[in-house]
């Protein structure tokens, strides 16, 4: 009895399944997420805490920040990183000028110092700029390039003189109107916003030859045409064109020309019924004609 009892005792130390917290341990192992908090978690945690200790200490962390500024610093004063000259096509003279008082660089002066795209931005609000690009050549070179707004008129404006392309938008500012006498003047509320108007009335009103002075926006609704010895064609705020192509076929009618003779307004603001307007010299030559005459 005593034998089969110790050979029993034997038999249960000899188990070989495994305790309940063994099985529990080889369980959490089999877990993907156990198993990648072992291999990831734990090095970047311990990591984390000893770069925590090492940064804890402010000269450490300026060390460490002077290294990092001195790299940079190092890479971005290499020579092919380097501008050394600006290069402008497309504007010369004062446009030129004007251009390189916009953008005040010294040179030489690292490219990844340059905003390309603030620097674009300066030169195309600059009156006479339609258009402009920002780039760096090979070379070291800031190459500028420019598109400069064509005049097409000359801008009579509360402040004085100015140069306008068929936009509109404002070129330059001239002193004398005699400096462009090639372009046409157009003045009045609103005329710069209508320039291609201004330009379709101008090109019929050649027809007048050199009487021509320009034409004047009213009200900032309709047309004057300005001629010489003081005369104007009033036009109206639809059918100007063909208003003014009215008054000079009269004018080139046989014994008609009505700009010809002594009046200082043709009235053609309403189609059906245009008026003429006398100057005063002609009015008080017809009213003595009409007293000697008794009519």
């Amino acid at each position: 009895m005593f034998s089969l009892r110790r050979k029993a005792a034997r038999l249960m130390r000899s188990d070989p399944a495994p305790s309940r917290w063994a099985w529990r341990m080889q369980r959490l192992m089999l877990t993907p997420a156990f198993r990648f908090g072992l291999r990831v978690g734990v090095p970047f945690g311990l990591t984390l805490l000893a770069g925590t200790i090492y940064l804890a200490d402010e000269a450490r962390r300026g060390a460490i920040w002077q290294a990092v500024g001195d790299a940079r610093t190092a890479i971005e004063e290499r020579p092919e990183f380097m501008v050394r000259l600006m290069a402008i096509d497309g504007a010369t003279g004062e446009l030129a000028a004007d251009i390189r008082t916009a953008v005040p660089l010294d040179f030489p002066q690292s490219s990844f110092d340059m905003d390309l795209t603030a620097i674009r931005k300066d030169i195309a609000a600059l009156n006479g700029i339609k258009t402009a690009s920002v780039r760096i050549r090979p070379g070291g070179i800031l190459q500028i390039d420019v598109e400069r707004r064509v005049p097409v008129a000359v801008w009579r404006h509360p402040d004085g003189l100015a140069l306008i392309d068929n936009t509109g938008a404002h070129v330059s500012e001239i002193a004398s109107r005699a400096d462009f006498p090639d372009l046409p003047l157009i003045a009045g509320e609103g005329a710069a916003r209508h320039v291609p108007e201004a330009m379709r009335l101008t090109r019929t009103a050649k027809a007048l030859g050199p009487r021509l002075r320009g034409v004047v926006r009213m009200g900032d609704r309709r047309w004057d045409v300005v001629l010489d010895r003081d005369q104007r064609i009033l036009l109206p705020e639809r059918g100007a064109m063909q208003a003014l192509e009215r008054v000079i076929a009269l004018e080139r009618a046989p014994k008609v020309e009505i700009l010809s003779r002594d009046v200082t307004r043709v009235d053609m603001r309403l189609a059906k019924r245009p008026t003429v307007q006398m100057s005063e010299d002609a009015t008080e030559t017809w009213w003595n004609i009409k007293q000697s005459t008794g009519e």
